[in-house]
């Protein structure tokens, strides 16, 4: 009975997280739908390829905000991959509702396995999945690696937008490892949650370590305080200098 009361939470949590899968119509959907179009046109000379998606510290929702994104560019038309990043605390498996953990970015990087064996399909149409695989024990190592190098000089090729969910930046430094291989950051922030001095300094090190930041999403906004009923779930807004 208790498994089965498991199994049941579970798919419910994935139906909240996927908003802009299971509820096409939700304004929430709209808000992702700005942020994509607000990344498409972020940069004039060069277009953003490849999105990070980080945040201060955990539970703050950038697993779920890189998949509704994910999604978002997928109905625009795009291929898109969405790429577990997170070799410490991955979740993306579950999100799409993968309950045992497959083959996939730790056996590429560690050459157990070719990309294109690990490599899912989604039931959105355009977007696959990249899973993370293995928990290793050496994650920086393997993200900083000429093997990961040349793996993102590959899915470039393949897919018109690479979104990867990476490690909250102040723990760990693997969302900085990965710089070099980044188009444009994104920084999540849980309203209510996140403590103002830990969104600063996530963004100072992003700074520090020269990625090109391309706004912040403000997650889980109550619209009835303070942003209007539009946005509902998510808000998005451009990065300001002045603002923590």
């Amino acid at each position: 009975m208790a498994r089965r009361r498991r199994r049941r939470q579970s798919r419910s949590d994935n139906g909240n997280i996927l908003i802009t899968k299971l509820n096409p119509k939700s304004p929430a959907v709209e808000a992702f739908k700005l942020l994509r179009t607000n990344i498409m046109y972020a940069s004039a000379d060069m277009p953003i390829q490849v999105i990070g998606c980080t945040s201060s510290g955990p539970t703050e929702g950038k697993s779920s905000s890189a998949a509704n994104l994910a999604i978002a560019m997928a109905q625009s038309g795009s291929s898109v991959l969405l790429i577990d990043s997170d070799l410490r605390r991955p979740s993306q498996h579950k999100i799409f509702g993968i309950h045992r953990r497959p083959v996939g970015l730790t056996e590429v990087l560690t050459g157990v396995k070719e990309v294109e064996e690990c490599i899912l399909d989604t039931d959105v149409e355009g977007l696959k999945l990249l899973p993370s695989g293995a928990i290793p024990p050496n994650p920086s190592e393997l993200l900083g690696s000429r093997k990961m190098k040349e793996l993102m000089q590959k899915l470039r090729g393949a897919f018109s937008t690479i979104i990867c969910d990476l490690p909250p930046v102040i723990s760990v430094t693997d969302a900085l490892v990965v710089s070099p291989l980044i188009d444009g950051y994104l920084l999540i922030v849980a309203s209510g949650s996140t403590d103002r001095r830990a969104a600063q300094t996530a963004k100072e090190l992003l700074e520090n370590a020269k990625c090109k930041i391309l706004g912040a999403v403000l997650n889980r906004a109550d619209p009835q305080k303070s942003y209007g009923s539009y946005y509902s779930h998510y808000y998005y807004y451009y990065q300001d200098d002045s603002e923590a």
